[in-house]
């Protein structure tokens, strides 16, 4: 899922969380509960159910933090990469790119 400006929340379990993506496979779901937890976010995945086992296990992530809308920390610069030295930008949260040197608006 890319980033939208819909802040969507619900439920993950009995806690109430802002999701952050759903329907994502087990790589994209590591990468975000990584970098959510190294900027303080208290992540909460769920499995989603299948049809059987042959499909692959897709999980639903979300932070108990209500006011999280990752559209907006992105683009207001408010999240730290991996290694917390650099700015996350809408590359390095679609994992298109490792850069983070150009920002959202692109200046030839």
């Amino acid at each position: 899922m890319a980033l939208a400006g819909k802040h969507m929340f619900g439920a993950i379990g009995e806690t109430r969380v802002t999701f952050v993506e759903k329907k994502i496979d087990k790589d994209r779901m590591e990468f975000l509960r990584k970098l959510l937890e190294v900027n303080g976010f208290e992540v909460l995945i769920q499995e989603e159910k299948r049809k059987s086992e042959e499909e692959p296990q897709l999980y639903t992530l979300g932070v108990t933090d209500m006011v999280f809308n990752p559209t907006v920390y992105v683009f207001q610069r408010r999240l730290k990469t991996l290694d917390g030295n650099h700015i996350v930008n809408q590359e390095y949260w679609n994992q298109l790119s490792e850069d983070t040197k150009p920002q959202y608006w692109k200046n030839s």
